[in-house]
């Protein structure tokens, strides 16, 4: 693995599998190698993702969740993220819309946006761009 003074990730979390590659892929076509892309299945998974980036210096900028996922569900799971590492920015993607969760999120975590599945690609790469500060 290549590493810069200074490598940026962006870590997708999703429980569907076809989610993630389509993500990355999107992540990809928009801003090639300018990232590294790392993907996670659940919380926990991202979680260990994400605590081991740190400790190999990489700076995680964005957090692409779901919200419904199996065990720590992506409202709970930013907001954890967000007070270990406040640095860290995050988007929430999902299919189903709490409203509760939705207020939450935004005011706990102090994540950018809440967008729909599916995604409006051009809507999403927008909000990635001002999380990235791109």
């Amino acid at each position: 693995m290549e590493t810069t003074l200074e490598q940026s990730a962006i870590l997708c979390v999703d429980d569907e599998p076809i989610i993630l590659i389509a993500l990355k892929q999107e992540l990809k076509k928009q801003f090639g190698s300018e990232f590294q892309y790392e993907v996670a299945l659940n919380a926990n998974e991202a979680l260990t993702v994400i605590d081991e980036l740190v400790e190999t210096g990489v700076n995680v900028i964005l957090i692409l969740s779901d919200w419904l996922m199996p065990g720590i569900k992506g409202d709970e799971f930013l907001i954890s993220i967000h007070k270990k590492y406040p640095g860290i920015r995050s988007i929430m993607i999902t299919g189903h819309i709490d409203e509760t969760a939705v207020a939450r999120v935004k005011k706990e975590a102090g994540t950018y946006a809440v967008l729909p599945k599916p995604w409006d690609p051009i809507q999403l790469m927008d909000a990635v761009r001002v999380c990235c500060n791109k």
